[in-house]
């Protein structure tokens, strides 16, 4: 299939418009892309579906399936509501619009917008992103702008495009592509280009800021993922949102030591500890006097240095003990440099391996969700019922927890 630029050159200035978009699973990469690091990836095949059909006039009528309800958005009157009025979705949907009405100025087209998922909420595997990638990919194709000479003078390839993705979230600018009013994370674009850049059966290895591609790696049909879904929701607002966002600017704290004191410039994390053959050392003496920033550099140099490198070698190799064991280090960095990682996804990761999964780990932004196992494809399905049944008795206040066999599936697409 044509990559997601192709197909929405392909489908300019239709009146009825629909895209899939996949959730995503982050094997490794924890909290690494906005920091300059790296990530593995893969789609899923499980992800929401959005179907649009153009109005005559400026307004926006977005209903959810998923949640039941509907926001109307007027481009009109962008400044009539302040961020937050319309709840959690509805803000996403909102900060889309908003800023693809303030980049490409009067080329936004009115739409009925209908919504409908397979992928699970607040689970960590990215249904916010996935929204904000679907309800993008189709207000764009729907108006026509992946033609706009605005849009392609900074977006030429699904990396680009993923990168802006991110900072339309983010709020952050992009090139000549100027930033708006975010959701309120400090996140980056790892899952809005696991969303555009996934590869069906196999995974991506990615780094960020920009995105480059490193690695693919093919996943057979003798392996499969299975992820359980905690039933602790992995919420990005309210009080969680302070926790979420402490992560990311324990990022900025220690670039901001760096750059006082090395006098540079560097942009990111991963920069300033490349800058030079003693820069790792005078980063760890800038945070040995503050446990958690001291912590969370350790967690980043380790997870996207060393780890991450290091598992895509033993995939390929099919050493899936040391793939394991790599695995099993970066959920502790999770518990012990970023921590934030609750009780309930700690004892799922520990249960995975002593039921015999090959590798295990919480993924996604952290303080609940999901943890994904890679076990055998024969007897997946069997894991799955036993892995879940053994969280259950443990966990009987979250009978809601489910788990899933999946695989690594392909990019967003256009399906009309």
């Amino acid at each position: 299939m044509s990559d997601v630029l192709a197909q929405l050159a392909a489908g300019i200035a239709g009146d009825r418009v629909a895209w899939f978009v996949p959730g995503r699973i982050e094997l490794l990469g924890k909290h690494t892309d906005y920091a300059g690091g790296r990530s593995l990836l893969a789609a899923v095949d499980a992800g929401h579906t959005i179907i649009a059909t153009a109005r005559p006039d400026r307004v926006l009528s977005v209903h959810s399936e998923v949640v039941g309800g509907t926001v109307t958005v007027d481009l009109d009157q962008r400044e009539a509501r302040p961020a937050g009025a319309d709840g959690h979705w509805g803000g996403y949907v909102r900060t889309v619009a908003d800023r693809l009405d303030a980049n490409f100025p009067g080329r936004l087209r009115g739409a009925d917008i209908t919504i409908s998922s397979t992928l699970p909420l607040a689970a960590g595997m990215s249904s916010s992103s996935a929204l904000v990638v679907g309800l993008a990919l189709t207000l764009i194709d729907l108006a026509g702008i992946a033609a706009d000479g605005a849009f392609t003078a900074e977006i030429t390839t699904p990396e680009q495009l993923g990168e802006y993705l991110g900072t339309v979230e983010n709020g952050q600018s992009f090139g000549a592509l100027e930033g708006y009013r975010g959701v309120g994370t400090f996140g980056g674009s790892e899952d809005h280009t696991a969303m555009l850049c996934g590869i069906q059966d196999a995974l991506v290895q990615y780094s960020f800021c920009p995105v480059r591609h490193e690695r693919t790696i093919a996943f057979g049909p003798e392996l499969a993922l299975v992820v359980a879904v905690s039933g602790v929701e992995a919420e990005k607002t309210g009080a969680a949102l302070a926790a979420y966002n402490r992560v990311s600017l324990a990022v900025t704290e220690i670039l901001r030591r760096w750059c006082e004191d090395s006098g540079r410039e560097d942009r990111t994390l991963a920069a300033a500890a490349a800058s030079g053959p003693a820069a790792v050392t005078r980063l760890r003496e800038l945070t040995a006097a503050d446990e958690y920033l001291r912590g969370r550099l350790a967690q980043f140099l380790a997870e996207s240095e060393r780890l991450i490198p290091a598992a895509g070698i033993a995939l390929e190799e099919r050493d899936l003990e040391e793939f394991g064991r790599l695995v099993d280090e970066s959920q502790s960095g999770a518990e012990q440099g970023l921590r934030n990682q609750v009780p309930e996804t700690i004892a799922l990761q520990r249960s995975a391996r002593e039921l015999g999964a090959h590798a295990a780990s919480a993924f996604g932004a952290g303080f609940g969700g999901s943890v994904w196992a890679l076990v055998p494809t024969d007897g997946a399905e069997e894991f799955g019922q036993r892995w879940l049944a053994a969280y259950r008795a443990a966990h009987p206040e979250h009978s809601g927890a489910t788990a899933s066999v999946t695989r690594p599936g392909g990019a967003a697409r256009r399906l009309l």
